[in-house]
């Protein structure tokens, strides 16, 4: 089997290949590994021929011959299979992220992130593939929502792999809100700005937040320190969410509706019981396998202990303020 060598900065000479590649973090993905890397062929897997094909004017095949975009479903075991033919690195993006899309279809929600993570796993140990990464979300931690459930769900599938395989390696990446993602909630407060009223659920919810770029380096980070069955959660800074409204809309008059189904006053991306076998890094957080935990755990990293309460967005160490608010949220285009 072809054993691609991982560089601690590229992917040149990877094949490499992203579920859900044409949605804001696989956009931006592909825009920085074709950066920063010669990747041997980059695949952008996904099931929309329309965003593919919007995605093909930013990236044209006579520019970019080793960009191809492939259609298909995670829920597509057999087409997974053909997929990932000679492919050396995964990024599993693909998902149902909308909260109450999930809570609504519920089955369909099951079918894509949980059903799906099965699939891309079988295919994935069948056709050798060396490291895949999962995108994973806050909302994994002590989920209160379905969307949440499934992708808690997905993680112990990817975590639990490990133990099939000998060749291929899985880990999870979970982090917080995104700026410019279609799941945060500034698109949805952009949206409201023209009409003037801004509606909040509740002025006390805080959120972790932090921006595209963070989050595809972090990921290509993970890719290469990974060794199989981590957990990474990266250090980022907290916000209130009334501020992100302030700093957004500051002239629109702000409406508290209350609460929706599956929503959390705070976030969590490290929960208090997974504290017993997570490790700390000075930008980051590690959990391990309770077996690798039990053996000492891993090097440069401090165990958390038996008095971790849990890393929550109201306890951060770290917040936006609103002038650094204003500054992150200038670099997005839609606020320009």
């Amino acid at each position: 089997m072809r054993q691609y060598e991982f560089s601690p900065t590229t992917l040149d000479g990877a094949n490499v290949l992203i579920t859900g590649g044409t949605g804001s973090f696989g956009k931006r993905f592909v825009s920085r590994v074709l950066e920063a890397s010669k990747p041997e062929r980059l695949i952008i897997f996904s099931r929309d021929e329309l965003k593919q094909f919007h995605m093909r004017q930013q990236f044209p095949l006579e520019q970019f011959p080793n960009v191809r975009m492939l259609i298909g479903d995670v829920r597509d075991r057999e087409r997974l299979s053909r997929v990932l033919d000679g492919v050396d690195v995964v990024i599993h993006a693909a998902a149902l992220k909308q909260v109450p899309t999930a809570e609504h279809n519920p089955l369909e929600a099951i079918k894509t992130n949980i059903m799906g993570a099965a699939h891309l796993i079988d295919a994935a140990i069948d056709r050798g593939v060396q490291r895949v990464v999962a995108l994973s979300t806050d909302k994994a931690a002590n989920p209160v929502n379905l969307y949440g459930a499934t992708k808690l769900c997905a993680d112990k599938l990817f975590v639990a792999a490990n133990a099939t395989s000998r060749e291929t390696r899985f880990s999870v990446v979970r982090y917080g809100n995104v700026v410019g993602s279609r799941g945060s909630v500034i698109p949805y407060f952009l949206a409201q700005r023209a009409t003037g009223r801004i509606t909040l659920t509740d002025e006390r919810m805080t959120r972790f937040l932090m921006t595209l770029d963070q989050s595809v380096d972090f990921v290509l980070r993970c890719v290469e320190l990974m060794l199989g069955g981590e957990l990474f959660v990266p250090k980022i800074p907290s916000a209130k969410v009334v501020d992100i409204a302030r700093v957004i809309a500051p002239d629109c008059e702000r409406e508290v509706i209350g609460i929706r189904p599956g929503e959390k006053i705070h976030e969590t991306l490290v929960s208090k019981d997974e504290g017993v076998h997570t490790y700390e890094f000075h930008d980051k957080f590690i959990a391990c396998p309770q077996i690798v935990a039990q053996k000492g755990g891993i090097n440069g990293g401090v165990p958390l202990g038996p008095e971790f309460e849990g890393y929550t967005s109201d306890r951060n160490k770290k917040w936006l303020t609103v002038a650094e608010l204003k500054k992150l949220l200038n670099q997005h285009d839609e606020t320009k």
